[in-house]
């Protein structure tokens, strides 16, 4: 291999690096404005609650990292969702069991989904215990929508691009 194809050689492998590292931060960039809420802090109020506080994300969604029975997942806030709604790749990453099939009603339209509970649900340290949940085949996204089957016991207040979740003791 002479010089001149070597020097070649070595500008189009530090291209591929440049590139490589280019997409790799920008990967990351585009999670953080997906998900501004990847690392969590709880604060411990005066009454005992705990408080969580999110922001929105760039779509207008709260998005933010939680864990179902000890194991990490995203979750996509919904309060218009009854349950917490999981698609089937999640559940079957986790293990979660499915029950009997159940009609659902969606903005999508009606489907079916199948009935399930958590051992455990957090976001930060706000955990709630034998959440009802549904195993959901027609939802085609990577991030599980948490209902107000988890959402019930926990206060929020809402105020501009915030999301301030309390859970009191006991709840």
């Amino acid at each position: 291999m002479g010089t001149k194809q070597m020097g070649t050689t070595m500008q189009a492998l530090a291209w591929i690096v440049f590139i490589a590292l280019g997409v790799a931060y920008f990967n990351d960039v585009l999670e953080e404005q997906h998900n501004p809420n990847q690392s969590l802090q709880t604060v411990s109020v005066a009454d005992g609650a705990k408080e969580v506080i999110l922001q929105r994300n760039k779509a207008g969604h709260y998005v933010t990292s939680g864990r179902i029975n000890g194991e990490p997942v995203v979750f996509m806030l919904d309060t218009g969702a009854t349950g917490v709604a999981i698609p089937v790749k999640i559940a079957d990453r986790l293990a979660i069991p499915r029950g009997p099939a159940v009609p659902t009603q969606t903005a999508n339209g009606t489907g079916v989904s199948y009935m399930t509970r958590l051992d455990s649900v957090s976001v930060g340290d706000i955990v709630r215990e034998n959440v009802p949940a549904g195993v959901v085949p027609g939802l085609l996204t990577d991030e599980i929508l948490l209902g107000m089957s988890f959402l019930k016991e926990i206060e929020f207040t809402q105020k501009g691009n915030t999301l301030i979740l309390r859970q009191y003791p006991g709840q």
